[in-house]
């Protein structure tokens, strides 16, 4: 076989591969893994591996390829990945399949196991904390079952600018305070529901995680729908996500579906950053907090996840009622506790992966720290 020629496969070829490698391939993958492992990403202080940047490693004869999430800093990564898997004495080429959103840094999930727990919220509100602590951000709102970002934004009804571009179509997003906003939900007539199915379901995702003119930006929020189906699966696969935030309410019922989301993330390599509880209690007028929806769920959780309690946000009529009129909190009221609140989540973020500058020692944040090995 001429080393110029990939013996893999593309996704969608059949393949006559028993469903259990060789031995052979077991060890060889086990090698691969940990010659990866050697590689640092300098600013996280962590292997790519345990990062969850390289997934889908395949093992053909004596190739081997992976994909490779990065930022649009970290493209230096390619070639040392490259190295490492050609200095393995059975390997005699090795392949990487970059995956990046072009002028993004650090894309990032918001996720919920189910829907009304305050997901969309949490990503607008988060958002507009980080743009406040200076950063670049941009908003992609994926949610095709309640594409509510626009409205909480206060975009309302607005067309989607397409332009052409020597690498073809391009979306322009919608900016809303400084952020770059881009959704489904633009794409639909007003009150009719987005029945997407099966490939034309997977083929608009992916356009509107690959074909979005996003300038440069710090960071990108993807705003998941709730649950686990094809929809979250396929943005998860299809974007370099460097870690998810999940979402929960402190009753126990909403507990079970996160975690199923939990499981959905590490099983593609993704890190769990760490767990927002929203409507976590109701601030009374004597100073007193009243546990409307029980407590200790997103504590619970965090504990399982060996992942911080990012933050409780309380259950305050004005963030809805804000939402509804497109004015977020941290906004309109910079000094309430929801405000504060998000800041000290987009503080915690910045931490971990910073607020633009590339190289430099950071104190790595506690979130990353207790991220548990996916390998």
């Amino acid at each position: 076989m001429a080393e110029h020629s990939s013996p893999f496969r593309a996704a969608s070829e059949p393949s006559d591969r028993a469903d259990t490698p060789p031995p052979q391939n077991v060890t060889r993958e086990r090698e691969a893994i940990a010659s990866l492992k050697g590689i640092v990403e300098p600013n996280l202080g962590k292997d790519i591996v345990s990062l969850g940047m390289v997934r889908n490693l395949r093992i053909v004869e004596d190739y081997v390829s992976v994909r490779l999430y990065i930022g649009a800093h970290q493209q230096y990564l390619e070639a040392r990945v490259l190295a490492a898997l050609n200095s393995l004495p059975w390997c005699k080429k090795g392949y990487v399949q970059l995956c990046s959103i072009p002028g993004v840094r650090t894309t990032l999930a918001i996720s919920s196991g189910k829907g009304g727990v305050g997901k969309s919220t949490t990503a607008v509100n988060l958002a507009v904390a980080l743009s406040l602590k200076g950063a670049k951000v941009g908003l992609l709102d994926a949610d095709i079952y309640g594409p509510n970002v626009p409205q909480m934004l206060g975009l309302g009804r607005s067309d989607v600018t397409v332009t052409e571009t020597p690498e073809g179509q391009r979306f322009q997003p919608l900016e809303a305070f400084g952020i770059e906003v881009m959704s489904v939900g633009l794409l639909a007539e007003p009150e009719h529901p987005l029945a997407w199915r099966g490939p034309v379901l997977h083929k608009i995702i992916t356009q509107f995680i690959h074909d979005v003119e996003w300038g440069e930006l710090d960071y990108l929020l993807i705003d998941l729908p709730p649950g686990t189906g094809d929809a979250q699966i396929t943005i998860v696969q299809e974007s370099p996500i460097a870690g998810a935030v999940l979402v929960t309410t402190p009753q126990q019922v909403a507990l079970g579906d996160v975690r199923r989301s939990i499981h959905m993330f590490r099983n593609v390599g993704v890190p769990v950053l760490g767990v927002v509880e929203n409507m976590s209690y109701l601030q009374l007028e004597n100073g007193d907090r009243l546990s409307v929806f029980g407590s200790g769920g997103g504590e619970q959780l965090a504990t399982e996840l060996q992942a911080p309690l990012l933050g409780q946000v309380p259950l305050d009529p004005r963030i809805c009622q804000q939402g509804d009129v497109g004015q977020p909190m941290p906004l309109l009221e910079p000094e309430s506790e929801i405000a504060e609140v998000f800041a000290g989540i987009a503080a915690g973020l910045i931490a971990t992966f910073g607020d633009g500058g590339v190289g430099g020692d950071r104190e790595l944040s506690t979130c990353m720290r207790s991220t548990s090995q996916l390998f």
